[in-house]
């Protein structure tokens, strides 16, 4: 694993999807279906970046989850410190009236809400450099790291290693490995 490299893996800034601080999330699902049409890698999620293109955060699914149904920061904020069992998990959804408003009203927060507002900054430890191998990639997701893993050369941000690709070098890897007779 050690003479795979993560810029052998990631995804460049450039040929992933980007939006701009001050785009909503209606923006961002525009933006994310004309990349699907434009051929490039398929994203469910996009890098926030400022009007001179430099990286500022990242905005995933569960992010614009959280967003659109506010009611979320209700749950995480009754159960912090608590242990999350399974019966608090099947009730949330009634206890905390989740994904009962009609669609118009989502749709209505979602154009109303800013990416900066919702994306996530990475801590310093959280960035991963372009020459780390693979196995340090690999250890920071089992370990729960935020996905995708953002990617620089020195400071400056230049990709994106997201858990899927992490996992298809893997199964490759695996599957061009010799079984013992």
């Amino acid at each position: 694993m050690k003479e795979i490299l993560i810029k052998s893996v990631m995804i460049p800034l450039p040929d992933y999807v980007t939006i701009k601080e001050t785009d909503t999330v209606y923006d961002m699902f525009q933006v994310l279906e004309k990349s699907k049409s434009d051929g490039r890698h398929a994203h469910r999620d996009v890098i926030v970046v400022d009007d001179n293109g430099t990286f500022k955060g990242n905005v995933t699914m569960i992010d614009i989850f959280k967003t659109l149904e506010p009611n979320y920061k209700k749950l995480f904020e009754n159960y912090e410190g608590k242990t999350l069992t399974k019966d608090y998990v099947i009730n949330a959804m009634r206890d905390f009236n989740l994904w009962v408003e009609p669609i118009k009203n989502i749709c209505e927060r979602g154009a109303a809400i800013k990416a900066s507002e919702i994306m996530y900054v990475p801590k310093k430890a959280e960035y991963l450099q372009e020459n780390d191998s693979l196995e340090k990639a690999l250890h920071e997701y089992v370990m729960g790291a935020h996905q995708p893993l953002i990617v620089k050369k020195g400071d400056t941000v230049t990709g994106v290693l997201r858990f899927g690709d992490l996992f298809e070098v893997i199964r490759k890897e695996m599957l061009a490995c010799p079984l013992p007779e």
